[in-house]
């Protein structure tokens, strides 16, 4: 454990040290702020307008108006983001050849992976409670529902560590950083957009898509339900995205 905890402090201190952890938790939250604006702003609109209907005016819904498409948003905004973060961790290591020292030391490939793993999340942590404000901001002037908007969060921290698996991944496949995130990019793309086809195909290839997707599963976390398949999914492209990124490093090491 002490040895992914160093690989975690230099990494860590890597990410605060640099302007990379600035930058991309400021442009996370500058468009997450931008979307949660006009989301509210047109909540509002929507409730002037239908004051003097009652019967439309049950039908408006602070969680399907505003938390849901917000959260929506913020998962497309991490697919954007996250590679970022994720492009350096293995490919830097290469092209520095620093790579070569690293598998001198005393430790498992496991080791490096979840050290530098762990220390991307928890930067990743810190930009998800710099948006609770949102929550903040509905929970001090309106009344949402809060199964939603903690479940929303889950189903973010879930899908978001699904991507720094994936970006870990394909970081140690390159030396090139730019190579890298486009490949976490284009391959998280794949994994939101896979869904879309299944009205045209058969339905028995319509439900694998939809089991592959990674948006369709986390839906019901933005509905405020929490389904046990649905985490074993996201946990599942974790440990799967890890494992790789371990196999690469042990035929880099072998070859070395």
């Amino acid at each position: 454990m002490y040895r992914i905890a160093a690989i975690y402090r230099r990494e860590f201190s890597y990410f605060f040290n640099s302007p990379v952890a600035y930058a991309v938790i400021t442009v996370f939250l500058i468009l997450a702020g931008y979307f949660f604006y006009n989301l509210l702003g047109y909540f509002n609109l929507l409730s002037i307008q239908v004051m003097q209907n009652p019967v439309r005016a049950r039908a408006l819904n602070l969680t399907d108006s505003v938390v849901g498409p917000l959260l929506g948003n913020m998962s497309t905004i991490l697919m954007l983001i996250l590679p970022l973060l994720t492009m350096r961790l293995l490919s830097e290591e290469r092209r520095a050849g620093t790579a070569e020292l690293l598998f001198t030391y005393p430790i498992s490939d496991w080791d490096a992976v979840l050290g530098k793993y762990f220390a991307t999340i928890t930067v990743f942590i810190v930009m998800l409670v710099m948006t609770m404000v949102y929550p903040a901001v509905l929970t001090r002037y309106t009344d949402p529902e809060p199964g939603p908007l903690i479940t929303g969060y889950l189903g973010l921290f879930l899908m978001g560590s699904s991507f720094v698996a994936m970006g870990l991944f394909f970081s140690s496949l390159s030396e090139s950083q730019m190579v890298a995130g486009v490949s976490t990019f284009g391959c998280g793309l794949l994994f939101l957009v896979v869904g879309w086809i299944a009205p045209f195909v058969s339905p028995v290839v319509a439900s694998v898509l939809e089991q592959l997707s990674i948006l369709e599963h986390f839906q019901g976390f933005a509905r405020g339900v929490i389904d046990t398949t649905d985490v074993v999914y996201y946990l599942n492209v974790i440990v799967f995205f890890l494992f790789m990124s371990v196999r690469v490093l042990d035929s880099n090491r072998w070859r070395s």
